[in-house]
């Protein structure tokens, strides 16, 4: 088995009681049958209230105002404290800690979701590598295709290269990863998948000859889809209420939502581009901290490639896992100039960080959320 991991990976420590928020709140905690049966044969004092607080129809801890049963006062683990570490499920002792599956390969990440997961990804100032490991456990998958998965591996590589290819704009680096998933999806549609190999040479000579402009130029003019740009006005108020439909894990994101509406779409398109430029000449893309901020955008994509891109082996939804690196990217940056404005024009690293895990926990950690996302970019920008 080969095992893909992030190099930041490692540096992952829970910081408990002094977290601003808490993994135990706001979401079902499911329980793995093998912990289903410990509790269930718990012997010590504390197994009665153990059993009590499970609800064993659905599998999953029960839980108080949106609380975990087990969350005490001070934000920690009864269970945990009662009987110890290896009395956690297979849940909350890997959270933040995820794992996408592929035959013969796990690939690990950390979880956005998380503050300190997030303090880590978002402050990580060099490009991302990934550290590869091998045992010798084996797997068997049904029905996997090695080949399309092959592909996809080779395509996420170009992705990485361009992602962080520190030379060109943030912005052309996103009409280029764009315009590639797109132009991959294509192919698979018409049946060309023996061109996928050539569409890949062609875009690393691109890059190579420092021409992908043209790259995204030849690309568009092929089919014209094009979402990759940022403070689309109109664009904008239509992803918001496809935010808004979604499923509520938090109530306090209600109060996100709320502010993009009140602070940048009830007014007028110019008044909100006048907005993004301050906001930009102030943080963003066309001040001093430029550096920084792009940097923040390449780390939050590379994140959502790495994690999601290669999953396109089980659905075909190639260029929707591109779409939702943007689409995340795009919402974030919404979302921290909402901030900006509340804060009276002022931003922090803190600010970045909790509205990435506040975006992430909202949009990943809801099967149906994630897969109702998907599926409308896919609807709306598939060049199908």
């Amino acid at each position: 088995m080969r095992y893909l991991k992030p190099h930041y990976y490692d540096k992952f420590v829970c910081t408990a009681g002094d977290c601003p928020d808490s993994c135990c709140a706001g979401w079902q905690i499911m329980i793995d049958e093998t912990s289903l049966e410990r509790y269930g044969n718990e012997k010590s004092e504390f197994g009665t209230r153990l059993r009590n607080s499970i609800d064993w129809d659905e599998e999953c801890f029960y839980q108080n105002n949106r609380r975990c049963a087990f969350l005490n006062e001070e934000n920690l683990c009864d269970l945990y404290k009662a009987l110890g570490p290896d009395s956690l499920c297979d849940t909350c002792r890997m959270y933040p800690r995820h794992t996408e599956e592929y035959e013969g390969l796990r690939e690990l990440s950390l979880s956005l979701s998380c503050p300190e997961a997030a303090r880590i990804i978002l402050s990580c100032k060099e490009p991302v590598r990934f550290l590869e490991e091998e045992d010798d456990l084996e797997d068997d998958f049904e029905e996997f295709d090695f080949m399309m998965f092959s592909q996809l591996e080779d395509t996420r590589d170009v992705l990485f290269s361009i992602l962080q290819d520190r030379s060109i704009s943030l912005t052309l680096r996103m009409e280029v990863c764009e315009q590639l998933a797109e132009s991959y999806q294509i192919c698979m549609e018409e049946q060309r998948e023996f061109d996928i190999d050539n569409l890949l040479r062609e875009c690393k000579r691109y890059q190579k000859e420092g021409h992908l402009q043209e790259f995204v130029l030849k690309c568009l003019a092929g089919k014209g889809v094009n979402a990759a740009s940022l403070h689309q006005w109109e664009r904008q108020k239509e992803e918001l209420q496809i935010l808004r439909h979604l499923e509520r894990l938090r109530p306090e994101w209600d109060d996100v939502l709320d502010g993009a509406e009140k602070w940048l779409y009830q007014g007028s398109e110019e008044t909100y581009h006048k907005i993004c430029e301050e906001f930009h000449k102030a943080y963003g893309s066309l001040g001093s901290h430029k550096e920084e901020w792009e940097n923040l955008g390449e780390q939050l994509l590379m994140f959502f490639v790495y994690t999601y891109f290669c999953g396109a082996v089980y659905d075909d939804m190639v260029c929707s896992k591109m779409e939702l690196a943007l689409f995340s990217v795009r919402w974030i940056q919404e979302f921290l100039m909402v901030r900006w404005l509340e804060n009276g024009k002022k931003l922090s690293m803190e600010d970045v960080e909790e509205i990435s895990w506040r975006y992430a926990r909202e949009v990943e950690h809801s099967d149906d959320n994630l897969n109702a996302l998907e599926d409308w970019l896919f609807e709306r920008y598939a060049p199908v």
